[in-house]
């Protein structure tokens, strides 16, 4: 049946009756049922993350609102970290208790051999979302690129520009490459982990990987995430890489091999797809504060990005970054309408 999915189907860049179409986030707070969730169950964000019940339930919601062509495990990027030693919690940003700053901290850190021994709850959350997806949708497991994981390892918590990173970076950049090699170690048998358990495609997120000028992305980003690609090539899933803010340097983002480059909405898909070529697919790119736009206006954004990608395969309709928590569901649904009856052959 996988075979079947529009959403694979353009991964691969084959032909589509309608061009596919999923909201990153797009399990999260706008929707009432998912705040429903919230307020029923105990604990923290992160103890939703490991609640495989309750995760599954979330991530089940937005098939069944939305009429999206794939699901996206509900889970965080940084919940891959915590097995290293690394404290985390939810306040309600992400914080480090114990940030990784010295060589140390960096020899401190432990990369467990079996994933799903020490993260349980992420298979039992894949096996639940097969089983409950089973002919309807694929299922998409993620996690973040290393240099992003890094930045949040580093710094300790969110920021502007990662200064305690980047620190390391310029400053001892043998101890950065030792922390980047720790990392992308995880993140490879982490995602591995995840297509084991049967996840269809995964998807990498470089949300800070555009914080650096582009020659400092081929240096010090660039190697890493090529070097987690190249682990997951030959998986039979294809992978997905997302660089937020990587307009001015889209011929580096496809060196890391991915099969599907994201697009964030800085950038014209149609010029995008010119300069990347017909050997990788690209997923995008609305900006995600036209969903609060009157629905005409919605209709016409969509259609100018189709209008974009003119008809040429290998292309995911999606969000140019995350849905945001304010949104109206309504809105999301006439999108994610709009891109299939728009599209349809």
């Amino acid at each position: 049946m996988s075979t079947e999915y529009n959403f694979l189907k353009a991964c691969r860049r084959e032909p589509v009756d309608q061009v596919p179409v999923w909201l990153m986030r797009q399990a999260g707070r706008y929707l009432p049922q998912y705040r429903e969730v919230r307020s029923k169950g105990e604990g923290t964000f992160l103890d939703l993350c490991k609640d495989p019940a309750r995760a599954a339930e979330v991530t089940i919601q937005p098939i069944d609102i939305l009429n999206a062509d794939a699901a996206i495990m509900f889970s965080d990027i940084l919940t891959a970290v915590e097995p290293m030693g690394m404290q985390l919690d939810f306040n309600p940003a992400p914080e480090f208790a114990n940030p990784v700053r010295t060589r140390a901290d960096v020899e401190a850190l432990k990369v467990p051999e079996d994933m799903a021994q020490a993260l349980p709850f992420i298979p039992d959350i894949i096996g639940r979302l097969r089983k409950a997806f089973e002919g309807r949708v694929p299922l998409i497991g993620f996690g973040g690129a290393p240099f992003t994981l890094a930045c949040y390892m580093v710094e300790g918590k969110g920021s502007k520009d990662f200064a305690s990173l980047k620190q390391i970076m310029y400053g001892d950049t043998e101890l950065y490459h030792a922390l980047m090699e720790k990392i992308t170690e995880l993140d490879s048998r982490y995602l591995q982990m995840q297509i084991d358990a049967g996840a269809q495609a995964i998807q990498i997120f470089d949300t800070w990987g555009g914080l650096v000028a582009p020659h400092d992305f081929e240096r010090y980003v660039l190697p890493y995430a090529k070097k987690l690609i190249a682990s997951l090539k030959g998986r039979g899933v294809p992978i997905l890489y997302f660089v937020k803010n990587s307009g001015t340097m889209l011929e580096l983002v496809k060196e890391a091999g991915s099969d599907v480059i994201g697009l964030d909405w800085h950038v014209n898909l149609g010029k995008a797809r010119d300069l990347l070529g017909d050997d990788v697919a690209v997923q995008g790119n609305l900006d995600p504060t036209v969903l609060y736009a009157p629905q005409p206006y919605i209709e016409n954004e969509v259609q100018r990005i189709l209008d974009e990608n003119a008809g040429r395969p290998g292309f995911i309709f999606n969000l140019g970054h995350g849905i945001l928590p304010t949104v109206p569901p309504e809105n999301a649904i006439f999108m994610v309408d709009a891109v299939h009856r728009l599209s349809r052959k």
